[in-house]
């Protein structure tokens, strides 16, 4: 497998080295949390000839006795050096019983720079509070960015081409391995099925996994549509999966607590402030949708509105669906100071599909950035202020 360095996380960790934080990667399975680890403990090594590692990998049999908390404890206190600087990490540390005890006890000692990866079903953002009493930071990894994808696939130099291709394979990193697309989207299965039918169901106790199945097929199918427990309960109900909108409420929450998807709430843009009533979810990975559903329902469109909106929460921004009287914006983007207007459509070449794009944009009456993201395969240019960009230029930061 090629190795694709991916400078932002790593220059994240690198402002983060030597803080008295525990630093927690965390992100949807096979995003590449466990190799980001490794390659800072390499750039550690090379760069620091005072530098102690400690580093437990569970998924190693080498670490087995290990998975008791007050026994990953002693080991890594038996390998601390007094006169170096000494570096903890611990890949899958949800496997060690009691781990955010060793943890904690730890981080009090202020001896280490503290680093762990696990499972997001026993790592979860909504736990993170609950397990360390310290200070942490959450290092959050996506799937491969349209930029990551090129430069592993560097020899491809047609850029359209690999958009879309990155479209249908996604960006779980492992698959690219397979030579066949049925190999390929089979190992993206099991990357989801261990998700949805081991890590949600030993967590939470899941009775079975019918009515998580079915949901995260819906919301697959109903990407960046606006929906509520309620509207999918009654749709699942009528389907012969009989549930409710309690039980479908708290699915959701556990999809997105283990990144499989992401909730984002709309933003009225003229009241300037946030709706509670109903959400939009995006895939944390387009490749997942064509592995499960294949091209079933399929719209190019809600698709690439999906690979925005994690390219932009990849970029650090906030992201909001914006509401304008009665017309809506893709996506309001915040970060800091900065604040971007966006829209997303598959084409734009017809006078009609344009102006529904464009308009609710120049109904907004702020100087903040206004795009038009389009499978347009032209240059950027201009319309009464508006850039409209080629999207796969816009994922490749050619602005």
């Amino acid at each position: 497998m090629n190795y694709i360095d991916r400078p932002e996380y790593m220059q994240r960790l690198l402002d983060l080295m030597g803080t008295p934080d525990i630093k927690i990667i965390t992100g949807v399975r096979r995003s590449g949390k466990s190799e980001l680890m490794k390659a800072y403990i390499r750039r550690i090594t090379e760069t620091q000839a005072d530098a102690n590692i400690i580093f437990v990998d569970f998924f190693d049999l080498k670490y087995e006795s290990l998975k008791e908390y007050h026994r990953l404890y002693d080991y890594i206190e038996s390998h601390y050096v007094s006169d170096k600087k000494n570096y903890v990490f611990v890949d899958e540390v949800q496997l060690c019983e009691g781990f955010e005890l060793a943890v904690n006890s730890l981080h009090t000692s202020r001896k280490y720079d503290l680093y762990i990866t696990g499972s997001n079903a026993f790592l979860l953002s909504s736990d993170l509070t609950t397990l360390f009493t310290g200070r942490y930071i959450e290092i959050h990894v996506f799937p491969f960015s349209f930029s990551e994808f090129c430069r592993y696939y560097a020899d491809e130099k047609n850029t359209a081409k690999l958009f879309d291709e990155y479209v249908i394979k996604g960006g779980l990193a492992g698959s690219y391995e397979y030579r066949t697309d049925r190999d390929r989207t089979n190992y993206i299965r099991d990357v989801y099925d261990t998700i949805i039918n081991r890590d949600l169901v030993t967590k939470y106790h899941l009775p079975d996994t019918t009515t998580l199945e079915h949901l995260a097929e819906f919301m697959m199918d109903n990407v960046s549509n606006l929906t509520s427990p309620n509207n999918i309960s009654d749709t699942l109900s009528a389907n012969v999966v009989t549930t409710n909108h309690k039980t479908v409420g708290n699915y959701i929450k556990y999809l997105c607590d283990a990144y499989v998807f992401y909730g984002v709430r709309r933003y009225d843009i003229r009241g300037k402030k946030y709706l509670k009533t109903s959400v939009k979810y995006y895939l944390s990975d387009t490749g997942v949708r064509f592995a499960r559903l294949s091209r079933r329902n399929l719209d190019y469109g809600r698709m690439y509105e999906n690979i925005v909106c994690i390219e932009l929460m990849r970029r650090g921004y906030e992201v909001y669906i914006g509401k304008l009287y009665q017309k809506e914006v893709d996506f309001v983007a915040v970060r800091g100071d900065e604040k971007i207007y966006i829209q997303v459509s598959d084409e734009i070449s017809r006078p009609e599909t344009f102006e529904r794009e464009y308009d609710p944009l120049l109904k907004i009456k702020d100087a903040y950035p206004k795009l038009i993201l389009a499978n347009t395969r032209h240059e950027t240019y201009d319309y009464e202020g508006i850039k409209i960009y080629n999207l796969a230029d816009w994922l490749l930061n050619k602005n």
